[in-house]
């Protein structure tokens, strides 16, 4: 190939990439997008404009609380709850002793385990912030929303918003140990 070719074939790119910007930038200058004063179709349970926070520095609104824990786990059922981890969290987590980390941490044992203490796997400080052991509470928050839980955690997961399904879940996990937790009574509404 000759090299007025290349320049050519260099020019034509530049071109299309500096009329791809700029075309872009009137775009934005002709249409000049305005928010609605108010909201034209109102949804039940979706905030207004108005109600949402605009900015990092206002406080966010507070989530719905979660249930108690003890009344879900006296209906909760083990096996749909390791059914669910095979599906939700056995991509990133072991869940057989000593088995080690993976993505994430080895879950055997975690009901009742000091939080963020498995040897081999780097917690983020979010979570390192949160100290105390797991709690059948703390895991219905955790697994409710980690991001929430923790803001800043590693733990790219969404969380699970089914109330049946994290205890089934929240279940299972209790019944990996050699000495299992009890389970709390179910008509325990502590949040702890």
């Amino acid at each position: 190939m000759d090299s007025i070719e290349f320049n050519k074939i260099f020019a034509a790119v530049l071109t299309a990439g500096i009329a791809y910007v700029g075309l872009g930038v009137v775009a934005d200058f002709a249409s000049h997008p305005h928010r609605l004063a108010k909201q034209a179709v109102v949804i039940q349970g979706v905030p207004a404009p108005s109600e949402t926070p605009a900015s990092g520095n206002q406080a966010a609104a507070a989530p719905p609380s979660l249930p108690p824990i003890a009344p879900l786990l006296a209906k909760a059922d083990p096996q749909a709850g390791e059914a669910d981890v095979k599906k939700l969290c056995s991509a990133c987590h072991n869940f057989v002793e000593g088995a080690g980390t993976k993505v994430g941490p080895d879950l055997y044992g975690v009901v009742g385990r000091d939080r963020a203490s498995m040897p081999g796997f780097d917690y983020s400080s979010a979570l390192k912030s949160h100290t105390g052991k797991w709690t059948y509470a703390s895991l219905n928050e955790w697994l409710d929303n980690p991001k929430a839980y923790a803001p800043g955690t590693k733990m790219g997961f969404a969380g699970i918003d089914n109330d049946k399904e994290r205890a089934d879940v929240i279940d299972y996990l209790h019944t990996l140990s050699h000495n299992p937790l009890p389970l709390p009574s179910p008509d325990d509404k502590s949040t702890d």
